[in-house]
């Protein structure tokens, strides 16, 4: 783990002696919400915040969570605030530490998109989605770890370790998989270290790792937040996500990133949601029992929930999801490295490459433009994805535009994630591992939709968290937001995880 302007752990160490005497927060309990409204009112000051973080974030280590870990900056940041701040009248981030995912441009930080190529690529401009977040007094705690270049599901990497084994590890369990691609996020904000992070989403990656960690995420339709200074893999895909330890908190990133106005809770007896067959295949005992409660809970609150039939739902969503991915990673990637002043091509990035996963996907597959074949050929991937795009993709959009409208709902309820989070080791990046994952996350994102994850319970015999993901209609995002904020009131919070 990097440490930008590093402090001596001894002075570090110091430091931070004195937290309990100045009233510093408890992380396990600590919204980003109520972090914003104690440090406005002077309960505590943005820097023992910041000192707090840091100190469970070093202690932490184990986790791999963080490439950059930014001690002095943040520091120096919380102590400017702090100097200007005036009690009572303050940003709704002010003095608020939040990590970003390290495939986002965050300017004087490393932006290694989790792969040793871009190690010492610094940008020296913030993207617009981080420039939003400080224009509203957020602290840039540190860059989070992440599966490199964004292209899995498990968080198994070996380029960036700063615990004892590889791979960012589960906030609940460090010997189970934190998820990907937003590894780092989903592992600090479950871990407590810190209450909200900025990820990003193509096929779930915001989502299953707060989905395996219990924290909460929106991942938006797409175009709601500017793609600008994120390192890509599919423009018709990609977006930024705000991954937090509640709704709430999600609600309150987005008003910040859009400059919209707060969102409020439903009424739970206006909302209609369904709940497709195709969705609850290869459930484990844990997620399925979870599931199944969630849903008693939502009826015994008022809402309505039907079933309903979508039927090649996953037939389309398999002839869209590799050959936009694959396709357009290439050309993407292309034009971000020419235009990002790293000075690297996309060869030199894909010959440096450490994980064996992510390895052979690029010079198998991303690098020559091909597609996995029928008898374990590879074929050209360019007909593949003009064909996904003209005749696959819209049949994929009018299918959930047609379920939705005739069924009336405001949203599709179901698992985020089949199982609950599975051991950490070269095997949770396999081919099978990654497709079941991106199972219930992968459509919704290739059809361009909003979907929110909430975490709902702890297994009953795993002990590890579970959540449940909701989708809407594209452009529903507002409302999608106030939904999750009436379900999130129905289940509570998970407890944080012992250490």
């Amino acid at each position: 783990m990097q440490r930008a302007r590093r402090i001596p752990l001894t002075i570090a160490a110091l430091a931070f002696l004195p937290l309990a005497a100045q009233g510093a927060p408890n992380l396990d309990t600590l919204t980003t919400t109520q972090a914003a409204a104690d440090l406005c009112a002077g309960k505590y000051s943005s820097e023992t915040l910041v000192r707090t973080m840091l100190e469970r974030a070093n202690a932490r280590a184990d986790l791999n969570a963080f490439i950059t870990l930014d001690e002095s900056g943040a520091l120096s940041a919380a102590r400017a605030v702090d100097a200007a701040r005036t009690v009572g009248d303050c940003k709704p981030l002010e003095g608020v530490p939040i990590v970003v995912k390290d495939n986002i441009e965050v300017a004087g930080l490393p932006t290694t998109a989790g792969t040793p190529a871009l190690k010492d690529f610094v940008p020296q401009t913030d993207s617009p989605v981080v420039a939003s977040l400080r224009d509203a007094g957020a602290i840039i705690l540190g860059k989070t770890n992440m599966h490199e270049l964004a292209f899995g599901i498990s968080g198994y990497t070996t380029a960036f370790i700063s615990g004892a084994e590889p791979g960012v590890r589960n906030a609940y369990d460090r010997s189970k998989i934190a998820g990907g691609s937003s590894s780092g996020n989903g592992a600090a904000i479950g871990a407590r270290i810190v209450t909200a992070g900025l990820g990003t989403d193509t096929g779930g990656s915001v989502r299953i790792p707060c989905a395996l960690n219990g924290c909460a995420a929106l991942r938006p339709t797409v175009g709601r937040y500017s793609r600008q200074g994120i390192v890509p893999i599919s423009r018709t895909r990609d977006t930024a996500g705000p991954m937090a330890v509640s709704m709430a908190d999600v609600a309150l990133l987005d008003r910040v990133l859009t400059g919209g106005d707060e969102i409020v809770a439903a009424d739970p007896r206006s909302i209609r949601v369904g709940v497709a067959t195709p969705k609850l295949a290869n459930l484990d005992a844990d997620t399925k029992a979870a599931f199944d409660q969630a849903l008693a809970r939502m009826k015994a609150s008022g809402v309505t929930v039907i079933e309903v039939d979508m039927p090649g739902l996953m037939d389309l969503n398999g002839a869209i999801g590799f050959p936009l991915a694959l396709y357009e990673a290439y050309d993407d990637m292309v034009t971000y490295l020419a235009g990002s002043g790293s000075g690297k091509s996309i060869h030199e990035v894909a010959q440096n490459i450490s994980s064996p996963d992510v390895k052979e996907t690029y010079d198998g597959l991303v690098i020559p433009r091909k597609l996995p074949g029928p008898d374990n050929t590879l074929v050209d991937a360019q007909p593949a994805y003009e064909a996904a795009m003209a005749t696959s993709r819209p049949a994929l959009q009018a299918l959930y535009d047609d379920t939705f409208r005739q069924h009336a709902l405001d949203a599709l309820v179901f698992p985020t994630v089949p199982m609950v989070a599975i051991d950490s080791n070269p095997e949770s990046s396999s081919v099978g591992n990654f497709l079941t994952h991106i199972q219930n996350t992968d459509p919704g994102s290739n059809a361009g939709l909003p979907g929110i994850q909430i975490p709902i319970a702890l297994g009953a015999s795993s002990g590890l968290p579970v959540g449940i993901e909701l989708d809407g209609p594209a452009d529903s995002d507002r409302k999608l937001i106030s939904i999750g904020l009436a379900l999130e009131s129905m289940f509570e919070r998970l407890p944080a995880p012992t250490r």
